[in-house]
């Protein structure tokens, strides 16, 4: 079979003659291969290029995204010192409201704890490099100060209830004279009674005072009883809690009801002579566990003048 072959004529513009040239099929046939490879060596080179220049400006936005972000951990990290400062502040305005609550201080191995702890455990998908170090070391030290926050948050809450029923057992205590006078008869544990002439326990105290004067109430509580007992005359008798109760005899006149809440230095009564009583005056207890003490142990007689 004959080779397949092309004639080429090549016609000038001017006078000179024209060529005629004869090309085989297979240079034709490399010709245009040839020509297919310059065209995809340009595309590819082309494509090359513009990755490239793409590659270039996501790099340089990605290196002001990182400066950024460096300069917002330095702030953060800034802010962490600062907060860090106070929590210390704080923990040592919480030494302090430990000890006037009457609690322990905080066991330092306990504190410590509040503190370190180990570093958070890195994942596949979180930043490396110095970014990436700088992020772990903010969140271990963002880790410490929520664990000594939530720390100082319990130890408020202990010191808070410590003082509000350190405050109710105050409240609770007849620390104050419940009226003013002289002391005619003090606590006994045996005494021979004005009237009866016989030896008695005296569970109380007698405060000689002007008919009508104010009895006020020691301490804050409920009256559990308010009217009339055998030799007592009318009486109130007064549950503060804590296992404590007062009672107030030989009243002219009784201001408080039963059920009734008081609070300390409220008028419940006034001092009379009702009863087994030689003149006016206050017959006053302290119970506690039902069993009766001097109630000049819980208040200075600073308003009872002794006879």
């Amino acid at each position: 079979m004959a080779k397949r072959r092309y004639t080429v004529v090549l016609v000038p513009h001017d006078s000179e003659p024209s060529r005629i040239v004869e090309v085989s099929w297979k240079l034709v046939r490399m010709g245009v291969l040839g020509a297919g490879i310059c065209v995809l060596l340009a595309f590819l080179l082309g494509v090359a290029a513009l990755a490239r220049g793409v590659g270039y400006h996501r790099n340089t936005d990605l290196e002001r995204q990182n400066q950024a972000l460096a300069t917002q951990l330095d702030t953060l990290h800034a802010r962490l010192t600062t907060l860090n400062d106070t929590l210390r502040q704080i923990s040592q305005r919480d030494a302090h409201i430990r000890l006037l609550a009457n609690l322990d201080p905080i066991d330092p191995q306990v504190r410590a704890a509040g503190i370190g702890g180990p570093a958070p455990t890195r994942h596949e998908d979180e930043p490396s490099g110095v970014l990436g170090q700088r992020t772990a070391d903010i969140l271990v030290d963002l880790n410490a100060l929520i664990r000594r926050a939530d720390l100082l948050a319990q130890s408020f809450r202990e010191a808070a209830d410590s003082l509000k029923s350190h405050n109710d057992r105050l409240a609770a205590t007849p620390s104050i004279m419940p009226t003013q006078g002289w002391l005619s008869s003090a606590f006994a544990s045996m005494r021979e009674h004005p009237i009866l002439h016989i030896a008695r326990p005296h569970e109380g105290i007698d405060v000689s005072a002007p008919a009508g004067s104010p009895i006020e109430a020691p301490a804050a509580g409920t009256v559990i009883s308010s009217g009339w007992e055998t030799g007592y005359g009318n009486t109130i008798e007064i549950d503060h809690g804590y296992g404590i109760v007062t009672r107030f005899a030989h009243a002219s006149k009784l201001l408080a009801r039963t059920g009734q809440h008081v609070s300390r230095g409220q008028k419940i009564a006034l001092v009379g002579s009702t009863g087994l009583a030689t003149g006016p005056h206050l017959h006053y207890e302290v119970h506690v566990n039902g069993r009766a003490v001097d109630p000049l142990k819980y208040v200075l007689p600073d308003r009872v003048i002794a006879d």
